[in-house]
C-alpha cells in the first residue's frame, strides 16, 4: 500500500497545468461516460448489425470488436488507471494486470457461453463502484475509516470478474450466431487483451512522465479525488438509466 505523501519542493508552473489538466480529462471522462447512448462502450448499431449477418468462425472481426470495446470502455480505463496509480514496477504492474484480466475474461466466456445476461445498467454501477473502491483505497481511506486495509489483489481479481459480466451484458447484445461461438468469443477476448495493452501502455508512459514532475506527490491525492468523482458519476448516471427505462 503506497501512501500519498506532500512535497516542499518548489512549485512548477508547466507541472500544475499537466496536473489540472489530467484532473480535467478524469472529470470528463466520467460525464462523457454519462452523456452518450447506452451510456458506457454501448453496442453501436452498425457493429451489431454486423454481428447479427454473420455465422461461423470470424476471428478478426471479433478481434477487433473486442480491442474497440476496451478502448471505448472507458469505465474500465479508469480502474485500470487507479490499479496502477501507485504501482512502479513492471512486475508488480504485471501481476495486478493479470490477475483483472482473468477476472473479466473468465466471466466474459462464461457468462455469454451460459447465456448469463445481468441487467446492463446494474453492472455498469457497480464496475462505477470499482472506480470509486479504487480510488478510496489509493486515499487510503480504508486504513483510517475502519482499521484495515482490504487486499488489492482479491480485489482487483474480484471487480475483474464484474469487469467481464459488463463485457458479456454487451457481447449478449450482439445476438451472435452460435456456430463458432466459442473461438469467436476466444477472439473477442484476444481482442479486449490487445485493447486493454494498449490503454495500459499510453496510462503508463503519461504516468512515467508525470511521476517525473514536482506536481506528482503534490496532486495525486487530488488526482484520485477526481477519480472517485468519475466514479460516482458512472453510478448516478446507470442508476437513473435503470430507474427509468
Amino acid at each position: 500500500m503506497h501512501k500519498l505523501v506532500s512535497s516542499r519542493l518548489p512549485r512548477s508552473p508547466w507541472a500544475s497545468w499537466q496536473t489540472r489538466l489530467l484532473i480535467l480529462s478524469i472529470l470528463f471522462i466520467g460525464l462523457f461516460i454519462g452523456s452518450i447512448d447506452a451510456f458506457a462502450h454501448a453496442v453501436t448499431a452498425g457493429d451489431k448489425g454486423y454481428i447479427q449477418e454473420i455465422s461461423g468462425i470470424n476471428l478478426l472481426p471479433f478481434m477487433y470488436l473486442g480491442a474497440k470495446h476496451m478502448m471505448t470502455g472507458y469505465d474500465h480505463i479508469l480502474f485500470l488507471f487507479g490499479v496502477i496509480f501507485f504501482l512502479y514496477r513492471l512486475q508488480h504492474i504485471g501481476v495486478y494486470v493479470s490477475l483483472f484480466a482473468l477476472g473479466h475474461s473468465t466471466t466474459m466466456i462464461l457468462g455469454v457461453y451460459f447465456n448469463l445476461g445481468i441487467n446492463s445498467y446494474v453492472i455498469d454501477a457497480i464496475i462505477g463502484l470499482s472506480v470509486v473502491y479504487k480510488a478510496l483505497d489509493n486515499l487510503g481511506a480504508f486504513q483510517r475509516w475502519f482499521g484495515f486495509q482490504p487486499n488489492t489483489k482479491v480485489a482487483t481479481l474480484v471487480f475483474g470478474l464484474f469487469h467481464g459480466f459488463g463485457l458479456a451484458s454487451k457481447i449478449l447484445e450482439y445476438e451472435i450466431s452460435a456456430d463458432g461461438l466459442v473461438p469467436n468469443l476466444i477472439a473477442f477476448n484476444v481482442g479486449v487483451e490487445i485493447g486493454q495493452l494498449l490503454a495500459l501502455s499510453v496510462i503508463l508512459i503519461g504516468m512515467g512522465y508525470w511521476r517525473r514532475t514536482l506536481s506528482f506527490a503534490r496532486h495525486a491525492y487530488t488526482a484520485n479525488v477526481a477519480m472517485m468523482s468519475a466514479g460516482f458519476v458512472l453510478v448516478g448516471m446507470q442508476l437513473t438509466g435503470f430507474f427509468v427505462s
